[in-house]
């Protein structure tokens, strides 16, 4: 493929990105970087149906050179498909640093849907793999069992993913959540605003639970969530996802949170074994 000169009118964002594009301090060395030595890097594009064309690779470069005031760039026009297009994008990202969980959950979920339709599924590079889920695995970090956790976390409402964004929702309760339907979704979050509280992992899981027997509205909802919690007081979180890779699929919170604990009480007795023995010196 050559690459060729287009006007930066005729570009577009890949509707579908998600991925933001941040005007930080970085974008701001790119711009620099730009006006004095180009774009070194074209961007990879396919045509639209007007006649223009979409971004697949290059959506900082683009907004940077945007911000330099460049009237046309570089780019590599593709022939990929849509679904190709969708798995390039996600692949050429997911390695950045600081991706909120929004856009890890929007991303996973993308290219396994781009996989299951693509006639290319379950096979890379002339590898096999059991599914979608595993060939995903096999190029990032993350196990097959966080991405589809990540994957079930894009079924929240954008008022509720914006709240895991900030921290203000829990992983773990999150997940649970996700299975509710978007009118009761809603109803927690007018819940979650008008009290001020936001659930507990054993309140998500009460919900969910209860919304699979058909017996979660908006009465249950605020029942819940305005029970006082057994523990008030300020406690350490530890997000899963840092520590799931360590245990198997099937463990529960409540035995990996005992696992660290009988862990930490041998570091202790090691430590203590190590002072009597520098002591008996």
């Amino acid at each position: 493929m050559t690459t060729q000169i287009i006007e930066i009118n005729k570009l577009h964002p890949f509707p579908e990105n998600p991925f933001r594009v941040i005007d930080d301090t970085e974008m701001e060395m790119l711009i620099d970087s730009i006006k004095e030595n180009g774009v070194l890097t074209p961007l990879i594009v396919i045509p639209d149906d007007n006649g223009e064309y979409e971004i697949i690779s290059g959506h900082r470069r683009f907004f940077a050179c945007k911000k330099a005031g460049l009237e046309a760039v570089p780019v590599i026009v593709s022939d990929m498909s849509r679904e190709e297009a969708r798995i390039v994008l996600v692949d050429t990202n997911l390695y950045r640093d600081g991706l909120l969980p929004s856009e890890k959950a929007k991303a996973f979920r993308m290219k396994n849907e781009a996989l299951y339709h693509s006639g290319k599924r379950f096979r890379q590079n002339g590898e096999r793999y059991e599914n979608s889920i595993s060939q995903i695995a096999n190029t990032v970090k993350d196990s097959e069992r966080t991405i589809q956790r990540y994957i079930r976390l894009s079924y929240l409402i954008p008022e509720l993913m914006k709240m895991v964004d900030e921290k203000k929702i829990g992983f773990t309760p999150a997940i649970e959540i996700s299975y509710l339907s978007e009118q009761q979704q809603r109803d927690l979050l007018t819940t979650i605003e008008s009290e001020q509280a936001t659930p507990s992992v054993s309140q998500a899981n009460r919900m969910r639970k209860l919304a699979a027997e058909g017996k979660l509205d908006m009465d249950m909802i605020f029942e819940i969530m305005t029970q006082k919690k057994a523990n008030q007081k300020e406690t350490l979180k530890i997000p899963e996802e840092r520590i799931r890779d360590y245990f198997s699929a099937s463990a529960t919170p409540q035995q990996m949170e005992d696992t660290i604990v009988k862990a930490l009480e041998f570091y202790l007795n090691y430590q203590r074994q190590v002072k009597r023995d520098r002591g008996a010196r």
